[in-house]
């Protein structure tokens, strides 16, 4: 098995760099594969290019006749391109992107044939979905899904492919995806945000959430990638000694990229540029071969919908370049785990960033009020925030070096508390007129000039204002944003929503002016989610000790922390603001839950095959050598023979030990494995989080220390420090 290992070893160390050559400035390759504005004035029809607009501007339904048009008008531009296929491109519940080719071509009359797409075929799909996870939702027999064309995100050529993103929704109409509740949340997000924003600007008509992601991964070479099992299999590493040389020095973050990387960050550039997917950051994050790729800020759907290309992107680009990416969020043990740290903010059709304050103490306020109004929804729902970044593969990162905990709090900065602080203490009711001239002058007032000197150095918080937005850290690397988006958007439209009644009923029962009724309610919402805040370190006893003290929640598993999407207060949440009833949020959780206990169930199949098939017999063939070493120098040595083979013998013994600990820790991990298949549900995930998982550890544990003991020449897994710093 060694032989694998070092093959490996110097087929890498052979790799020519892929040289990519860039001959287009990135403005000139922008968007080209993609049917934006640009492409729909060129090929549409005046009736048309309206329909689309008002599709994506008002929610307009788009008639037969003009999806017809439409489709004419895309299949001619997809040809133009050098497209053969269409499909409908949509987001399952597998976390992963789906797609079913289709060709233009069609026979006709007398053994003749023609390119051929129609509105029908745009507009709508019926792919073979029984196999999706559906959460109960659909019978076998009623197994059948459909796909349904998005038009606020716009169709792209990848390859030889026309892609057309799509909702994907059973046949009685429940949603199927991540795609369908994320739009029916920035359409509560519109809405409720729209109102309140016309306390303070009439013209506001539309608002919509942003997103800017970050997205870290690692690369490794593809032959080192093959030689490890059970990185191949669950996207980490099982097993492995941590390398004497890690992270420690810091000398990889922001460093000089290593040539090979450089290559394959310009072929996906090129390719994300093409895709209209607006990249504009690379660098090396902290951990060896970790890098980081992130673009300009978008709306919120069309963000998302570019994330979950580019995670397809980086999958292919990789292997023209003979890299393995790996996007799990915690591929190695002991160095930093990979995030996808979620910017978000909320922009209106005026132009105004609403987490970005002013020149004006209107301005200001309008900031405060969006500023304050996410703090409390943050507070009311942090467990259902925690719910939507939970995983099996993020439960490793979360709390872990420099990673955010699992306990969700508000980083906002010393500077921007004490302003908090100060409004804490605004009168009740009416102000005067001196109170309101000091709020406007010293207060909010200052706003700006504080916020220039507001940089947030604190790395472990799960939920930071940055400046003109929030970051939400606590997200995993492999997960798709829709998740998290979708609860963030909805809970904030419902606190703005909440919030506008509180004001309006103290405009009219109480007859204050309207920024008097705003400062009363949002002096409440400071005071009520005030624990939420935190300034401090998020690592140790001390900070969960605490968040306990506080009330806030600390659900370090999956399992327990999925729990919130069920509770009767989240189920109402989705109800009331029509982003999911209670049939798909329950249908989300049977999911996640069934994927939980099947990657922990994998991961514990590997683990134990790796041990038996792979570190013991290489170890006992080792160990052998050892017992021939001894007999030797028993032969030469007689009865002294004690005095030169005692750390033989005694090494003989460790590795006896460690064989007979790894053995009997596989056979209980595989009983209680038995034991929880029996479970469904919520007993099959407990059943895997706390009786099977724990044995993932113990057994590493031991073959960590074989690793240690055992001769390099024979140990058959490739080690930390081969798959780190070989480039």
């Amino acid at each position: 098995m060694a032989t694998i290992r070092f093959n490996a070893l110097q087929e890498t160390l052979n790799r020519k760099v892929i040289k990519i050559e860039e001959n287009k400035k990135r403005s000139e390759l922008f968007a080209q594969h993609v049917f934006n504005d640009k492409a729909m004035l060129q090929y549409m029809t005046k009736e048309a290019y309206k329909g689309v607009k008002d599709a994506i501007e008002f929610g307009y339904k788009i008639d037969r006749k003009i999806a017809d048009q439409i489709a004419v008008s895309m299949k001619s531009w997809a040809l133009s391109k050098g497209a053969t296929h269409y499909t409908h491109w949509f987001q399952p519940l597998t976390g992963a992107t789906a797609e079913k080719h289709d060709a233009f071509f069609e026979t006709i009359n007398d053994g003749e044939a023609m390119e051929l797409f129609d509105g029908g075929k745009l507009v709508q799909q019926e792919p073979d979905a029984s196999s999706f996870p559906n959460g109960g939702i659909r019978n076998t027999f009623e197994a059948r899904g459909y796909t349904a064309w998005d038009p606020t995100s716009n169709a792209f050529i990848y390859e030889t492919t026309l892609c057309i993103p799509t909702v994907f929704v059973a046949y009685t109409g429940e949603a199927l995806d991540n795609k369908a509740p994320l739009l029916r949340a920035l359409q509560a997000i519109d809405e409720s945000a729209t109102a309140v924003c016309k306390y303070f600007d009439k013209n506001v008509s539309k608002v919509n959430a942003t997103l800017g992601w970050e997205q870290e991964y690692f690369l490794i070479d593809k032959a080192l990638a093959a030689s490890r099992p059970d990185i191949m299999m669950t996207g980490r590493t099982l097993l492995g000694h941590s390398s004497a040389k890690g992270q420690q020095l810091e000398d990889h973050y922001f460093g000089s990229i290593p040539t090979r990387i450089m290559n394959f960050m310009r072929d996906l550039e090129q390719e994300c540029m093409l895709l209209g997917i607006p990249v504009k950051t690379r660098h090396n994050e902290v951990a060896p071969n970790q890098f980081e790729v992130a673009p300009i800020f978008e709306e919120a759907n069309l963000a998302v919908d570019h994330n979950s290309l580019l995670m397809d992107l980086m999958e292919k680009v990789s292997q023209r370049h003979n890299f393995k990416v790996l996007f799990h969020e915690k591929p190695f043990k002991g160095i930093n785990g990979s995030g996808k740290h979620n910017n978000w903010s909320l922009s209106t059709n005026t132009g105004v960033n609403l987490l970005s304050p002013g020149k004006t103490p209107m301005k200001n306020l309008q900031f405060l009020t969006f500023f304050v109004n996410t703090i409390k929804a943050v507070h009311d729902y942090e467990e259902l925030i925690r719910a939507s970044i939970a995983s099996a593969s993020n439960d490793h990162r979360l709390g872990a070096n420099e990673a955010p905990p699992a306990i969700i709090s508000v980083f906002i900065g010393s500077q921007l508390s004490e302003v908090l602080d100060e409004l804490e203490n605004v009168t009740k009711g009416k102000l005067s007129p001196q109170e309101k001239t000091d709020l406007k002058l010293n207060i909010v007032g200052k706003i700006p000039e504080i916020l220039l000197d507001n940089t947030d150095r604190n790395r472990t918080s799960p939920f930071a204002f940055t400046g003109n937005k929030f970051e939400l850290r606590a997200v995993g690397s492999w997960s798709n944003c829709a998740g998290p988006m979708t609860v963030l958007n909805t809970i904030i439209a419902k606190q703005l929503k909440d919030f506008k009644k509180e004001v309006d009923s103290l405009v009219e029962s109480k007859e204050l002016k309207k920024d008097e009724a705003v400062f009363n309610v949002l002096r409440e919402y400071i005071k009520a989610s005030k624990k939420i805040r935190f300034e401090g370190d998020g690592y140790g006893e001390a900070w969960e000790k605490e968040a306990k003290k506080r009330g806030l929640s600390n659900n370090k598993a999956t399992p327990e922390a999925l729990k919130a999407k069920i509770s009767k207060k989240n189920i109402q949440l989705f109800e009331e603001m029509g982003v999911m009833n209670k049939i798909e949020v329950e249908a989300r959780h049977e999911i996640e839950l069934e994927e939980y206990a099947k990657r922990i169930q994998i991961e514990s199949r590997v683990l134990g095959d790796i041990s038996r098939n792979h570190v013991i017999p290489t170890v006992i063939q080792y160990q052998n050598t050892l017992i021939e070493n001894v007999k030797g120098l028993k032969e030469i040595f007689g009865k002294d023979f004690n005095q030169y083979a005692s750390e033989q013998i005694d090494l003989i013994k460790r590795i006896s030990n460690h064989i007979a600990e790894i053995n009997s820790k596989i056979e209980q991990m595989t009983d209680e494995r038995k034991k929880a298949n029996k479970f469904s549900g919520q007993k099959n995930a407990d059943a895997y989080c706390n009786k099977v998982k724990p044995y993932l550890e113990d057994i590493r544990y031991h073959v960590d220390k074989l690793e240690l003991l055992v001769d390099d020449n024979l140990w058959p897994l490739t080690k930390y420090r081969e798959l780190l710093f070989t480039k």
